[in-house]
């Protein structure tokens, strides 16, 4: 993904989406625009209209801090958009953190980790990266995400997502679930825009499915650290469940996800059945799921 074209994207998009009431402007007459226009970006940010017409043409190498907030301000970025702008200006100023250069081939669970995953016995808790691999899960994630770990998804939740029709089902609010996928990913290619497998993973969805292209043209971003879902397992019908998610520090760019059910709710028990169901039932069980086995980072 070109860089220069990324930021402009990205910067036009999210102008579009801003209206001048929402920005304290107001509106006038004759406008051909719904949302600002680059010299009321510049008016608000205090640059001049030429300087931001340059920065929303994708040139950020040597913009300053200062400016990259004060037209984060200008545009109202939350946290997320607003650290996606930051990680374009790194990698425009050849500043992008480096792909560790012992970057392994096969990822396995370290013994501690997955110790660590199966200690959490209310509810699927799973490790991820910023690609959305399913790197391993505890016994009730690997039934929680049984589709996933045994299907066209090859263990990614983006392929699941859009290459699954399953998904639709395990989703009931499926078009919501593909934002967040697509945002997840746009965060990640600002993160580490070197990731050819993520790169790889971007066009396999964008040549199989139109949902996607859609979604990816947007330039939405995101943070993914909690909040509440629903779901409709196979096995044991709908469930709604809250998760956190929290940063490996021994590991970076992996996440530790929760999910849990309220107490004494209908989703406890439906959890607690499904966890029956995983210890009854040996296709549910992670000795004979291939999470426990090395992932092939260069599917």
């Amino acid at each position: 993904m070109e860089n220069r074209s990324e930021v402009r994207e990205f910067l036009t998009s999210r102008r579009a989406k801003l209206t001048p009431e929402q920005a304290g402007i107001a509106p006038g007459m004759n406008r051909r625009v719904s949302g600002l226009r680059r010299g009321e970006v510049a008016a608000l940010a205090d640059v001049s209209i030429e300087y931001y017409a340059r920065i929303e043409r994708g040139a950020l190498a040597g913009v300053s801090e200062a400016v990259l907030h004060a037209v984060s301000r200008a545009l109202h970025l939350d946290d997320a958009e607003r650290e996606h702008l930051f990680d374009l200006a790194r990698a425009a100023n050849g500043q992008a953190a480096p792909v560790p250069r012992h970057k392994p081939r096969q990822w396995a669970a370290r013994p501690g980790l997955q110790r660590a995953l199966d200690a959490v016995t209310a509810g699927p808790a799973f490790v991820r990266n910023g690609r959305m691999d399913l790197l391993a899960v505890n016994p009730l994630g690997a039934a929680f995400y049984d589709e996933v770990l045994d299907g066209p998804a090859r263990r990614n939740l983006a392929r699941y997502n859009f290459l699954d029709e399953r998904s639709r089902s395990f989703y009931p609010d499926w078009g919501a679930a593909c934002d967040i996928s697509v945002s997840i990913l746009r965060t990640e290619a600002g993160r580490d825009p070197r990731d050819k497998q993520l790169h790889d993973l971007i066009g396999e969805l964008s040549t199989r499915s139109e949902d996607f292209r859609t979604r990816w043209g947007a330039h939405d971003v995101r943070r993914h650290g909690s909040g509440t879902k629903h779901f409709h397992h196979h096995i044991v019908g709908a469930l709604t469940l809250s998760y956190e998610g929290l940063e490996l520090t021994a590991e970076p760019g992996l996440s530790f996800l929760i999910y849990t059910a309220e107490s004494g709710s209908p989703s406890e028990e439906r959890i607690q059945l499904l966890a029956n169901w995983a210890a009854t039932n040996h296709h549910a069980s992670p000795e004979h799921l291939s999470v426990r086995e090395p992932l092939n980072l260069e599917e």
